[in-house]
């Protein structure tokens, strides 16, 4: 592991700060397959090695700790100053492919970023967060990962007392548009320009090429990343539930997986955040949270586009204009997809919509009605299935129709079609109600095997095991999570 190369930049934008000890920390989970990626040859190292590690009671030598200061409008309100409050960036590694991937612990203490905060974090949230992760990179959609979770062996004190837990995250990068609000803020042009500069090297090299006008191509190159990122997300019926711009990635990547969840029946009014009391950034919105935060990141980058003002304007707000058709079309391939459609047709929107509608009026499941089509793709003789998912089958039987009239007019066959939508809808997702349990075992009883066990099973989400069915099943009445927690 080498230092970050954030802690190359100037002073101003982090502190040096180390993680806090902790009293008795113990491993809950290595991601070993991640290691792996990131070249990390843990072999030597026996699990109490590993805990000490991972809880950043030991660090490896020469790197230099620390905690990242930035900005952000929450809930549309501006923060002057937020910052890795309980997060500490450790170092970074290149995995692989040759990417740069920052290592960061999360919930190691104190930092001048804190506030009121303890800089702690409770061992539910962290067990949310590593599950949830891991599901969206295996469901394909960009997102940091989870590469280690270890209990501290120390409470801390939330509505209740709970017990201490640490998350060692890996991301592309950990810099947010809340990070450009920080500098823009204070009028600091120098401090946006380096920041700008450090992107595009680490994410944009392409961006460098550009002639005079490099921080216009990053702005463009943002929009079009999280264009595709929303999409992915609306596709499995993701809800991040706190889109504030501190929590958006500049690379394209779903980052702070606090109050986040999956849909289980349809319905785009949907809000599970229990701090998102007027539905701000209900799964429907989304689009529209995300164009709003990228247009304050454009804002802050207004000096760097042009030195006339109203040409800058008239520049970013172009880029930003490009958001909605880019992400429609991202949406709609991805419909499509779902859909068993391989070309193109003029009233696809239309037909994808019209399901989504149906889906809607009569309650049915997000992610099992669209797991169902996949049989149904072979035929009329597998559309019951689908069909119990829709309290008014007719819905169904009425865009079956349609549906079937439009896939008559592919090449592919029907197997193979089913085939490929087996491994575009996913079979298993992280349904809030198993989440809560796999918590409620490990903090009420110390049982980690429902963790462990559920682990396993979104490893693989569109690979169907008997012995995991009933992962697939929505929630009973009394099992459904209607609010879901930050953990702060």
């Amino acid at each position: 592991m080498n230092p970050s190369s954030y802690a190359s930049l100037p002073e101003r934008f982090f502190a040096r700060v180390p993680p806090t000890q902790v009293e008795a920390p113990g491993l809950i989970k290595l991601n070993r397959a991640l290691a792996s990626d990131l070249n990390l040859d843990l072999s030597a190292l026996d699990a109490p090695a590993l805990a000490q590690l991972f809880s950043g009671n030991v660090l490896p030598r020469g790197i230099v700790p620390i905690a990242m200061v930035y900005a952000g409008h929450q809930f549309g309100h501006f923060v002057a100053q937020l910052g890795d409050g309980r997060a500490i960036l450790i170092g970074e590694m290149r995995d692989r492919e040759g990417v740069l991937r920052d290592i960061q612990l999360k919930g190691s203490g104190r930092t001048p970023y804190s506030r009121s905060g303890d800089g702690r974090a409770a061992l539910g949230p962290i067990l949310r967060e590593y599950l949830v992760s891991e599901a969206m990179h295996a469901l394909g959609i960009p997102a940091t990962r989870s590469l280690a979770a270890v209990s501290t062996g120390e409470s801390v004190q939330r509505e209740t007392t709970q017990p201490g837990a640490i998350l060692t995250r890996v991301a592309a990068s950990h810099v947010r548009v809340g990070t450009f609000e920080y500098f823009a803020a204070r009028g600091d042009v120098a401090g946006v320009k380096i920041l700008a500069d450090y992107v595009i090297e680490r994410h944009y090299p392409q961006c460098a090429a550009q002639g005079n006008s490099p921080y216009l191509a990053l702005l463009q190159q943002v929009v079009s990343r999280q264009a595709a990122l929303i999409a992915r997300w609306m596709n499995v019926g993701f809800i991040h539930g706190v889109m504030n711009t501190d929590n958006m990635a500049v690379s394209g990547e779903t980052i702070d997986f606090g109050p986040c969840a999956f849909m289980d029946t349809f319905d785009p009014a949907t809000v599970y955040s229990s701090i998102d009391e007027r539905g701000r950034y209900a799964y429907a919105n989304q689009p529209n949270a995300a164009l709003w935060n990228l247009a304050r990141f454009a804002e802050t980058l207004l000096p760097l586009i042009d030195a006339d003002t109203q040409r800058a304007i008239a520049s970013a707000t172009e880029a930003i204009a490009t958001f909605e058709t880019l992400f429609n079309d991202d949406w709609l391939d991805g419909m499509r997809r779902k859909l068993g459609l391989s070309t193109s047709e003029p009233e696809d929107r239309r037909l994808a919509e019209d399901l989504l509608k149906a889906m809607h009026r009569s309650q049915a499941d997000f992610t099992l009605t669209f797991r169902a089509l996949c049989a149904a793709a072979g035929g009329p003789q597998g559309d019951e299935p689908v069909r119990g998912h829709f309290v008014n089958a007719g819905d169904y039987d009425e865009w079956a129709q349609r549906w079937r009239a439009r896939v008559s007019r592919e090449a592919i066959s029907p197997a193979a079609r089913a085939e490929s939508m087996q491994q575009t809808n996913p079979a298993y997702i992280p349904r809030n109600h198993r989440v809560e349990q796999v918590i409620v075992a490990a903090v009420e009883r110390g049982d980690f095997a429902p963790f462990e066990e559920f682990s396993q099973v979104l490893a693989a989400p569109y690979t169907e095991r008997a012995a995991f069915a009933g992962y697939a099943n929505p929630p009973q009445p009394e099992e459904r999570v209607l609010q879901t927690f930050c953990g702060t």
